[in-house]
């Protein structure tokens, strides 16, 4: 279907390769070769050789940053599918058309907003002061549950957490739905006759079913959890302390903060090849068995 003429055909590519290359391959082997250097943004680099990953790796901060990016992960990828994945059964069975889409769109309605919005909202909700979640408490008698959420060093990262959770889990419903609806309709039923329970067919025959749905999802989960930056930027800045200090707000702050341009560059190059390594274990684990 192609044409003939080679050079006419990379015509056709040539406007999303030049996008391509300019805003992602160039800044990449950009960032690659930085890494390397001792580079304030302002001067020369200096070619430093792998001094910049030895001091990453003997950084104790460096660790506690992938220590809270590992936690953050169970808030970004493993919650939000299990919540996924009760809803998709409980809204499986609601026999209702109506409903089920009435629900389904309002579980996904946090996923169409920006995290940045999102964070300034729930910063407002968690505000100790005024913050409608302590007000309620308060109101309840449990005032010695209303905490300074994003200022405790204990339960700030869950806090944050317990955002990205309310973010994601729609996302992940609304694609175990869209699993669901290329299922066999007569395997669950003929299950039924058999006189399987609900969690015995959903065990048996939806799960295993939802198997390439739920690699897209901690996929894309994964990726994002690596990636977290707006949704903590916004509501905590890395603080208190370090305990929502993760790679991102960690490597900006190497970079734009203290000029350590070369130093930034090299943990971003280990993020980037985390995700690498996550993708090809969740690749491995859940790929398709024949």
């Amino acid at each position: 279907m192609l044409n003939k003429s080679r050079m006419r055909n990379l015509l056709f590519i040539l406007p999303s390769m030049t996008l391509y290359t300019v805003f992602l391959l160039l800044p990449l082997v950009f960032s690659l070769w930085a890494s390397f250097t001792a580079w304030d943004g302002t001067s020369w680099p200096i070619f430093v050789g792998l001094q910049n990953f030895a001091h990453m790796f003997a950084d104790a901060t460096f660790w506690i940053s992938i220590s809270n990016n590992a936690l953050l992960l169970l808030f970004y990828t493993l919650f939000p599918i299990i919540v996924g994945l009760i809803l998709c059964s409980f809204l499986n069975d609601t026999r209702s058309g109506v409903e089920r889409s009435l629900l389904r769109i309002l579980f996904f309605l946090p996923y169409i907003m920006p995290m940045a919005v999102l964070g300034v909202v729930w910063r407002w909700l968690y505000n100790p002061a005024f913050g409608p979640i302590d007000q309620i408490l308060r109101a309840m008698g449990q005032s010695w549950l209303a905490l300074s959420w994003l200022g405790d060093f204990d339960w700030a990262l869950p806090a944050v957490g317990l955002v990205a959770t309310w973010y994601f889990f729609g996302f992940c419903l609304v694609l175990f739905m869209a699993g669901l609806q290329r299922m066999d309709p007569s395997l669950l039923e003929a299950a039924e006759l058999d006189g399987s329970s609900r969690r015995q067919k959903f065990m048996r025959i939806t799960l295993p079913a939802l198997r390439p749905e739920i690699r897209v999802a901690t996929l894309l989960t994964v990726i994002a959890g690596i990636k977290a930056f707006d949704l903590v930027y916004v509501m905590t800045h890395g603080g208190p302390g370090t305990s929502t200090l993760v790679t991102n707000i960690y490597m900006y702050q190497q970079g734009f903060d203290l000029h350590h341009f070369g130093y930034a560059s090299a943990v971003a190059i280990i993020g980037m090849v985390m995700v690498f390594i996550l993708n090809g274990l969740i690749h491995l684990v859940l790929r398709e068995r024949h």
